[in-house]
């Protein structure tokens, strides 16, 4: 069965024992507690982090944080020492049983939004994009091509992938959010299902994936379902952001799980069908009435709300846990 997870923070918040108290087990979590000379991705403040998790009655199952990889993106003197940043990552990973790390190929910007208090069902505030307000502004300091960021996405894979296979450790690629290119000079490669198709080829390995953001893939197909099992069926679906949105890659905005472009029971199915067992989390949520906008798309009562969605629509597809 499909697995309910949350992004929580490395250190305790009220959110924990929320998302507990509401029937969460799983964990996606940031990459260490450091304190000394070691950093986030070395042993023990991994070692700290799950631990701290595991006490709290959750169970580790994706980090979706990385340390700097710019240079390696861009192909930049320095990458190689970036690159064995993420080895050290991976390595750690395996050897504290946490199967799966959420990477991006995004340069310069991550996640990129033009309003974040756009406002949504009974008021909310939803994050959208607006191509159009981006199409003038400057462009980023390294603009940078399709095929550069494929030759540096290649010589990463190529690097990493040994390690991660030895670790036991799956990367699963999140993609470009959103899945648009060029936007301000820099390139997005991870826009398409035919260039995740490409991602999958590059370097192949059962440790080569996905992480099927479904916020981005509606805005790349009229066939989610299909997509999943598409990609689900050649066993590279490792982990999944639940969320929806409704527009075009250009102009959209994000919305509650049960009023977006897709229809979220079928991906459900889709996931039943392809056997799919990894974890799922809801990912980007409104900002509802008397919560905070501090943290835009990841207020605390809008996650409640998906949640309590998705496990209803996974108990009618899979019956009750």
């Amino acid at each position: 069965m499909i697995k309910i997870a949350e992004v929580l923070p490395a250190n305790p918040t009220p959110l924990w024992k929320m998302v507990k108290q509401v029937g969460v087990d799983y964990v996606v979590a940031p990459m260490g507690i450091a304190s000394g000379s070691d950093k986030p991705w070395d042993y023990m403040p991994l070692l700290r982090m799950r631990n701290a998790f595991n006490s709290a009655g959750f169970e580790v199952s994706v980090i979706e944080s990385r340390p700097s990889l710019e240079k390696a993106k861009l192909g930049l003197e320095g990458r190689d020492e970036e690159i064995d940043t993420a080895c050290t990552l991976i390595e750690n990973m395996g050897k504290l049983g946490i199967p799966v790390w959420c990477y991006e190929w995004m340069s310069q910007a991550n996640w990129m939004r033009t309003s974040t208090t756009t406002l949504g069902r009974g008021g909310a505030l939803v994050t959208s994009f607006d191509y159009e307000q981006v199409r003038n502004a400057p462009d980023m300091p390294n603009p940078v091509s399709d095929e550069q960021l494929w030759d540096s996405l290649e010589y990463f894979l190529k690097r990493v992938i040994p390690v991660a296979e030895k670790a036991g450790v799956k990367l699963a690629m999140h993609p470009d959010d959103p899945p648009l290119s060029p936007i301000r000079g820099v390139a997005r490669i991870m826009r398409s299902i035919d260039n995740y198709q490409r991602l999958l080829d590059l370097v192949p390995s059962p440790v080569n994936g996905i992480a099927l953001c479904q916020g981005n893939f509606t805005l790349m197909t009229n066939d989610l379902p299909g997509v999943i099992r598409k990609f689900g069926n050649q066993g590279k679906i490792f982990f999944a952001h639940f969320r929806d949105v409704r527009g075009t890659p250009e102009k959209f905005e994000e919305t509650f799980h049960d009023e977006g472009k897709t229809n979220m029971l079928e991906c459900m199915r889709a996931y039943k069908d392809i056997g799919f067992e990894g974890v799922l989390r809801p990912d980007h949520v409104p900002t509802m009435e008397g919560d905070s906008n501090d943290n835009p798309a990841y207020s605390s009562v809008g996650r409640l709300f998906a949640i309590g969605y998705i496990k209803g629509l996974r108990e009618s597809v899979y019956g009750k846990a």
